[in-house]
C-alpha cells in the first residue's frame, strides 16, 4: 500500500501536461500567422532578392499570393469597404440570398486595389473581398497640371474608364482643385493619392460596381500612355524570375 502511495505521489501533475499543450497551441498560432510563401515570386521576396514592389510591376508579373503585398506596404495600406448589397439567385428550392462585398484597398501614394467578393456570409464576403483587393493592386501614376513645380498631384493625362454603360474620365486639375468627383470616384482616387482631379461620367451610374470598375481602369491606363519623361533612357534591371 505504501509502495503504491509513494508511486502516485511521483507522478507528475497533469497541469504540466496541459501547459505543454498550450505552448504548442501557442506556436501553431505563431507558425499559422507566419506567412509561408508557395510560389517561386513569394520565395524571392521574403529571401530579400527583391527590393520593392516596383520590381514587381515593371515586368508585369502576376502576384497570386497576399503576403507578397503585406510585405512590402502592410503598414501603410488602408481598407474600406465601399458596400455590401445582398444578391438573389432563383433555384428549384426557391430563393438563394448571398452578399456582395466591394473593398477598396491603398496607401495613398501611388498604389490602389479593389476586391468583390460574394458569400454566404457578410464576414467571409469582406474577408475575401480584401485578398481579391491585394491581389489586385496596381500602381497609380501622378502627374502635374501646368508647370512641374513640387510634388506631383494629378493624373498625367486625360484618362478613360469604361465598365459596362459607364465611363468616367480622369482630367488633370490645378493644385487647391480638389478632387471633383462623385461618392464612389472620390474613395479610389483618394486612396490612390491623388489630391486634384476633374472627372465626368456617362451612363447608368447607379450601378455600383460598374462605377467602381470604371475608376480603376481609368487610374489604371495612367501607366499605359508613354509620356516623353518616360523617354529617357533607362537602365534595364533583371528579370527578377531569372534569379
Amino acid at each position: 500500500m505504501k509502495n503504491q502511495i509513494s508511486s502516485f505521489s511521483n507522478k507528475k501533475p497533469e497541469a504540466t501536461s496541459s501547459s505543454s499543450k498550450n505552448t504548442k497551441r501557442r506556436e501553431g498560432e505563431k507558425g499559422f500567422k507566419e506567412w509561408v510563401p508557395v510560389t517561386k515570386l513569394g520565395r524571392l521576396v521574403k529571401q530579400g532578392k527583391i527590393a520593392s514592389i516596383e520590381q514587381i510591376f515593371y515586368f508585369s508579373i502576376s502576384i497570386k499570393e497576399q503576403g507578397i503585398i503585406d510585405y512590402f506596404l502592410q503598414k501603410k495600406l488602408k481598407d474600406e469597404v465601399l458596400k455590401i448589397m445582398p444578391v438573389q439567385k432563383q433555384t428549384t428550392a426557391g430563393q438563394r440570398t448571398r452578399f456582395k462585398a466591394f473593398v477598396v484597398i491603398g496607401d495613398s501614394n501611388g498604389h490602389i486595389g479593389l476586391g468583390i467578393k460574394t458569400s454566404k456570409e457578410i464576414a467571409a464576403a469582406i474577408r475575401g473581398a480584401l485578398v481579391a483587393s491585394k491581389l489586385s493592386i496596381i500602381p497609380a501614376r501622378k502627374g502635374f497640371w501646368g508647370g512641374k513645380i513640387g510634388a506631383s498631384h494629378t493624373v498625367p493625362m486625360k484618362v478613360t474608364g469604361k465598365c459596362g454603360s459607364v465611363r468616367l474620365r480622369c482630367i488633370p486639375a490645378p493644385k487647391g482643385t480638389g478632387i471633383v468627383a462623385a461618392r464612389i470616384p472620390k474613395k479610389l482616387l483618394v486612396l490612390a493619392g491623388y489630391e486634384d482631379v476633374f472627372t465626368s461620367s456617362k451612363g447608368y451610374t447607379r450601378t455600383f460596381g460598374n462605377f467602381a470598375k470604371a475608376t480603376f481602369q481609368a487610374i489604371y491606363s495612367t501607366y499605359g500612355f508613354i509620356t516623353p519623361d518616360l523617354w529617357l533612357s533607362q537602365k534595364l534591371i533583371e528579370n527578377p524570375l531569372s534569379y
